[in-house]
């Protein structure tokens, strides 16, 4: 395989970590061109060190000057070109040398630059749930002008783009708009099943929620994950977020895409076709897999330490989803369906909700409470440019903000 650039937006999360051990794993194969990150300078720093980035952006100016003296205290050479902010963040996206942006940044920093990016016709290996969330039709329009394909990192995801390779349908150089499109993408696929770990609460009789703590919630059953994403596991949020990714990067209709409890985590989604043959995806529950697979794609290399243990497979179960018990996946399919600025408001009521919950402002049945009221207060407008999604974020904020201090204030039933 030839050596590959990348830019990774995000390095310092948990995907932008398991990327460079990916890296790391694979010696030859790759080089990093640029690194973005937030406030993590202790992670950050020997990430440099270790892999002698061009650029690197950090989220504010102090953060620059900081990282700037501690570079010089170790005498590494050469140093990079240090940004900042969303300009610093998009300069790491664009940067020349880049052929692969790993699309990592948590929440919608980075949608502009992963967009950027696209326009550019940079191969995206795309983690970050807010591009196709929030602006999927413009993001994905994007890639059909520079022709090339949103490789998904997420292992519900990839596991559908694995099954559709391994079908001999094929997979597009990107997928077009499904509303301007009269033919399918995939004319033999029936549906994407979706599966979901059920997260800590599947059994918890409907009694307690009211007393669900951040501790509990943050404790996942099969992944470690950051503290968002592991609540929008609890709450199965992310299931419904998944939903709307799958609808753009696979070209699938809504009533085309399901979701399934399916706790052991083994199968991480599966495809079904018209005459009924199903592909499902298997695979241990460790992101470096997925990961490996967008950044080497087409090609499959040897991975180290990532086996599935067959011995501890003793049984596959699988369940529906309650509507009562998660809420979110039912708002997240009205956010799809409306279109327009909803489902950019759906992520940002979420994000607002979630943080509110993990410091103690809510309880944790009021995370789809202040996003069904965030919904109902969203203008129903078509959202025409990167500008629009940004600005139609920004007052979904302004109203979950609201709705969190009403509720806030509502006593808190006693156990």
């Amino acid at each position: 395989m030839a050596l590959k650039t990348l830019t990774i937006l995000g390095s310092t999360g948990s995907i932008g970590r398991q990327t460079l051990a990916v890296v790391d794993s694979l010696p030859n194969q790759f080089r990093i061109a640029s690194l973005a990150a937030g406030s993590n300078l202790d992670e950050l720093l020997p990430q440099i060190l270790n892999h002698n980035p061009e650029l690197v952006s950090v989220a504010t100016p102090e953060l620059a000057a900081e990282l700037a003296r501690r570079l010089r205290e170790t005498n590494h050479t050469p140093l990079p070109a240090i940004h900042h902010g969303p300009e610093g963040m998009l300069a790491a996206a664009t940067h020349p040398a880049a052929e692969i942006v790993v699309s990592a940044a948590v929440g919608v920093v980075g949608l502009a630059a992963t967009y950027e990016a696209v326009k550019l016709g940079k191969l995206i290996a795309l983690s970050n749930k807010e591009v196709l969330v929030a602006a999927g039709e413009i993001v994905m329009a994007a890639a059909k002008k520079s022709g090339r394909e949103l490789l998904p990192v997420d292992s519900e995801h990839n596991a559908v783009h694995q099954c559709l390779r391994a079908s001999g349908t094929g997979t597009p150089e990107c997928a077009p708009n499904p509303r301007s499109s009269n033919q399918p993408l995939h004319p033999e696929l029936r549906r994407i099943v979706l599966t979901a770990s059920g997260g800590p609460f599947r059994k918890t009789p409907l009694k307690d929620f009211a007393f669900i703590t951040a501790e509990q919630a943050l404790n996942h059953p099969n992944w470690r994950m950051g503290n968002r994403i592991t609540i929008d596991s609890a709450t199965m949020m992310n299931k419904g977020f998944e939903i709307i990714e799958a609808h753009w990067l696979f070209d699938a209709r809504p009533d085309q895409i399901e979701v399934v409890i399916h706790p052991q985590s083994t199968i991480h989604s599966m495809v079904e076709f018209v005459d009924g043959s199903i592909l499902a995806q298997l695979g241990p529950t460790d992101m470096r897999m997925p990961i490996q697979y967008a950044l080497t794609y087409p090609e499959r290399l040897p991975a180290k330490d990532i086996v599935l243990d067959w011995s501890k497979l003793k049984r596959l179960d699988f369940e529906k989803p309650s509507p009562r018990r998660f809420p979110c996946l039912g708002l997240a399919r009205e956010a799809m369906k409306e279109g327009g600025a909803l489902p950019a408001a759906l992520n940002a009521a979420d994000e607002i909700a979630v943080a509110a919950f993990l410091e103690g402002q809510l309880p944790f049945l009021a995370i789809p409470q202040v996003i069904e009221r965030v919904l109902s207060r969203t203008p129903k407008i078509r959202l025409n440019s990167i500008d629009d999604v940004l600005s139609a974020d920004a007052e979904a904020r302004r109203i979950a903000r609201e709705e969190v201090t009403a509720l806030a204030s509502k006593p808190v039933p006693a156990h």
